[in-house]
């Protein structure tokens, strides 16, 4: 399967902007159909609480993905808000919606937890030949999130984020231990810039199963893309088969 990640130095507070943003990313890359399509976190606004201005009740961001996802007749997973949820969307190649996330673990630093209301439940949804399972952001700091989808059949994880620059060590350790322990292919997909608040340094990826970068965003808008190869998971799950030793 191929995945096209965008980086995109958001702006804030500004979704028609956004979408221009990625309608011209999604131009220059020309994702094959079929591809899985994965945008950052609150992709259309910048990680802000002041919720009228992100939310989309309206829906306007959503037909957005829905007509790309149609257009480009490709998979697109992305960052709205809606009802007071920071949640991940998935659109299939229909302009279907296949599925919804809202994040679990909120990011009460930042005041998440008093602006927003957390999910409760994971989500793992067939995408080509794969389980993929969405992540947002904050929730990459919580491993016992991706053993409960693991034990769902995940084998992909895709984590959109605004995950800030003073942390990035953070960021490149815990997607390369998500991938390592889940014996998956892990997504990160962040922003690049700056809001009002603090910069964010980019740096994408797309990491295989054993760890291995596969593709780096470095610190600029822009894409990355990879393809992913299911027989080579299930032979490296076969051949180490470390996950049948969980209690």
């Amino acid at each position: 399967m191929h995945v096209t990640a965008l980086q995109l130095d958001i702006v804030w507070e500004n979704k028609s902007a956004n979408h221009d943003k990625v309608r011209s990313l999604l131009s220059s890359a020309r994702p094959s159909p079929g591809t899985l399509v994965v945008l950052p976190e609150m992709f259309a606004t910048g990680f802000g609480m002041n919720v009228p201005a992100v939310n989309d009740d309206n829906g306007t961001t959503q037909r957005f993905l829905a007509d790309v996802a149609k257009e480009y007749r490709v998979n697109v997973l992305a960052g709205i808000v809606r009802e007071r949820r920071n949640e991940a969307v998935l659109f299939d190649a229909e302009g279907r919606e296949k599925g919804r996330y809202a994040k679990t673990h909120l990011f009460s630093c930042a005041g998440e937890t008093e602006h927003f209301i957390a999910g409760t439940e994971p989500r793992v949804w067939d995408c080509d030949k794969f389980r993929l399972a969405p992540i947002i952001c904050y929730d990459l700091r919580f491993p016992e999130l991706f053993r409960t989808c693991l034990r769902q059949g995940a084998n992909l994880f895709a984590v959109i984020a605004n995950w800030p620059t003073p942390r990035l060590d953070h960021w490149l350790t815990l997607l390369t231990a998500r991938a390592i322990e889940n014996q998956a292919y892990v997504i990160g997909v962040n922003r690049c810039g700056h809001d009002p608040n603090v910069p964010y340094p980019g740096h994408s990826q797309i990491i295989s199963p054993l760890g291995e970068v596969v593709a780096d965003a470095g610190d600029t808008e822009g894409t990355i893309r990879a393809e992913l190869d299911f027989a080579a998971l299930q032979a490296y799950r076969k051949e180490f088969p470390a996950l049948q030793d969980m209690h």
